[in-house]
């Protein structure tokens, strides 16, 4: 079973670690380089054994540290072509990163096998990501989606877990400080998912197999981890399925996440 670590989740940085105690992967590196290391070695996981960056997409909460991180660390990077073309752009990479395109047939590293699947999320061309261990186990990271596609539930439809975004709870975003238009932007097909959205598609992978769930991508103004959790539970428990029995839920806090596999 791969080891997952949850270093960052959130609006203010998103970076996970899977792969094992001798090797693995990035998804991720909305940090700064200093902050990521420190990460890694609170959770003992030694910089050298990181073989891959993977990147969602380009906004800040994402890539804040990976130039930095990438090139002082010599670790490889991964995205898809549009996203590449937007941190050229936005001078988030440069000549000194090693940056290659990913397309929709996968990479193996290590014997992990990383394949993408489309986002819909306003960004240029947003990428989750299924993780695939030696051992057959399959991880998938489905966040920054304003809506759960078909293309998502095929590509996550039988993983073994799932970090699942639950950015929003709709009456706090609804009833909150932000101005009308962001609130649109989040609610809308290419923003985020709500809780209610999130706790409906966690209960369809549950019946299909999926045994562990980490709500994710919590938004810390629009949401708390106590209603993302209820949400969730509360259509488990309708669904005649046992916390602890049919499945397991965790939530990734915005920082110093144990490691949960």
């Amino acid at each position: 079973m791969p080891k997952l670590c949850p270093l960052f989740s959130g609006s203010e940085g998103n970076c996970y670690y899977i792969g094992s105690s001798e090797s693995g992967i990035l998804i991720d590196a909305g940090r700064s380089a200093k902050q990521l290391t420190n990460a890694l070695d609170e959770h003992d996981i030694d910089i050298k054994n990181i073989g891959a960056i993977f990147i969602t997409h380009e906004h800040t909460d994402h890539v804040k540290g990976l130039k930095t991180f990438a090139v002082k660390n010599n670790i490889k990077v991964y995205s898809s072509g549009g996203t590449i073309s937007e941190l050229v752009k936005k001078d988030m990479i440069n000549g000194k990163v090693n940056i290659s395109l990913i397309d929709y047939e996968g990479v193996e590293y290590n014997g992990m096998y990383i394949k993408p699947f489309r986002l819909s999320h306003d960004c240029r061309e947003g990428f989750g990501y299924v993780v695939e261990s030696p051992d057959g186990r399959k991880t998938a990271f489905v966040t920054d989606t304003g809506i759960v596609t078909d293309e998502i539930k095929t590509a996550v439809t039988g993983c073994d877990t799932v970090v699942m975004e639950s950015n929003y709870d709709e009456n706090m975003l609804m009833c909150g400080e932000y101005p009308y238009l962001l609130k649109r932007r989040i609610l809308s097909d290419i923003g985020h998912i709500s809780n209610d959205t999130c706790a409906k598609t966690v209960s369809e992978l549950v019946k299909t197999g999926t045994t562990r769930i980490i709500l994710a991508h919590l938004s810390k103004k629009n949401n708390m981890p106590c209603l993302a959790e209820e949400t969730t539970l509360s259509i488990l428990k309708t669904d005649k399925m046992r916390r602890n029995i049919d499945y397991q839920l965790n939530i990734a806090k915005a920082e110093n996440n144990p490691a949960i596999l």
